[in-house]
């Protein structure tokens, strides 16, 4: 039985009458909501800055590592926004079941889609677990040749600080799956400078010159071995070998200064630092 079109035509006025009468109170209703949701975000994030704030200071407390600080506190801010978001979603009437269902059936996808990122996460706990380097080490990873001190552990990555004040972030997963050497992981340090006198210099007064050196400079380790040798007898020079222990920290400063005050005192000494040499013999005609 076909509806009349004069009956049609009353029946959608009536339709655009009641959306319009109604649309005031849905109005309302969406910017009642919007409204909480803004004052239930602000709250939440100055409650999840109060929450961080207590556990890093529980952790400082307690003498935690400071790179386990720092990956805590980055897991605890991924977790409780997500937590805050999941709870405004809910507000505008999404279900959290429907959302974590959601998520679940969606598994196999979010996994191939995030598997980077944990193994990042992965990695992450195994280098607080192992502890290969901490925060304040001066590190070298092996794969790319990049190196720095660390200056954080997070729930992903790690941050370098280069020598030139550059920061470099690397994954968790690369520095737990790949080799690296940490530079300041032990107390000390040895240090090695090889130096070529000339064939013509007292071997046994350069020695001396050269031992003296090590004896006056406050950075080297007494209690340890220190001592030159002939390293090599090179084409155009006798190569000694300089050998001693500095303390981590003031390894780069000592290098520097010993490498210098060889270099005075065998000029005082007299004994020249010859460099390459080429003898050309012209046949006579």
């Amino acid at each position: 039985m076909s509806v009349p079109l004069a009956a049609k035509e009353e029946m959608n006025m009536g339709m655009i009458e009641g959306f319009f009468h109604k649309l005031p109170e849905k109005a309302w209703r969406l910017g009642t909501r919007i409204m909480l949701s803004a004052i239930v975000l602000l709250i939440g994030i100055q409650v999840i800055k109060v929450i961080r704030r207590l556990v890093k200071k529980s952790l400082v407390k307690g003498n935690a590592d400071q790179g386990v600080i720092q990956f805590i506190d980055s897991f605890l801010k991924f977790s409780l926004y997500a937590i805050l978001f999941i709870t405004i979603a809910s507000g505008f009437g999404l279900d959290a079941a429907s959302i974590l269902a959601l998520l679940g059936s969606a598994g196999v996808a979010i996994g191939l889609a995030i598997q980077g990122s944990l193994a990042n996460f992965v990695g992450g706990v195994l280098i607080l677990l192992l502890k290969p380097f901490k925060v304040g080490d001066y590190i070298k990873e092996d794969t790319n040749g990049n190196e720095g001190s660390v200056i954080s552990i997070e729930l992903f990555y790690t941050k370098l600080s280069t020598p030139d004040n550059r920061v470099i972030v690397l994954p968790n997963g690369t520095l737990a799956n790949s080799s690296l050497t940490n530079a300041t992981a032990c107390e000390s340090r040895r240090l090695d400078i090889k130096i070529g006198i000339s064939y013509d210099a007292d071997i046994r007064k350069a020695k001396e010159v050269l031992l003296e050196v090590l004896e006056e400079d406050e950075a080297v380790i007494k209690d340890k071995d220190h001592f030159v040798y002939v390293d090599e007898l090179g084409e155009s020079a006798v190569y000694l070998g300089v050998r001693c222990w500095l303390f981590t920290d003031d390894f780069w400063q000592g290098k520097w200064r010993l490498t210098e005050n060889v270099k005075y005192a065998l000029d005082e000494a007299g004994i020249p630092i010859p460099y390459p040499q080429m003898d050309i013999h012209m046949a006579e005609k």
